[in-house]
């Protein structure tokens, strides 16, 4: 059981630093990472990633495709 204990407060500068070290991490331990959504811009792998919470990636490229590749 964890006890309730104050969290420090992180500084802007702290979360970037932090952020930045995750990705870095990241980026080692999976350097062919792709994301299996098709997506053409920020705004549309953001609906996809949203979708992608309630079914398959197949389905939401899917639906995707109908949202806004066939437009």
């Amino acid at each position: 059981m964890v006890k309730n204990r104050k969290l420090k407060k992180e500084s802007l500068q702290e979360k970037i630093d932090r952020t930045r070290k995750i990705i870095r991490i990241l980026k080692r331990l999976y350097p062919e990472a792709k994301p299996e959504l098709e997506y053409r811009s920020p705004f549309e792998l953001l609906i996809a990633t949203i979708l992608s919470a309630q079914c398959t990636d197949t389905r939401v490229n899917i639906v995707t495709r109908d949202l806004f590749f066939e437009i």
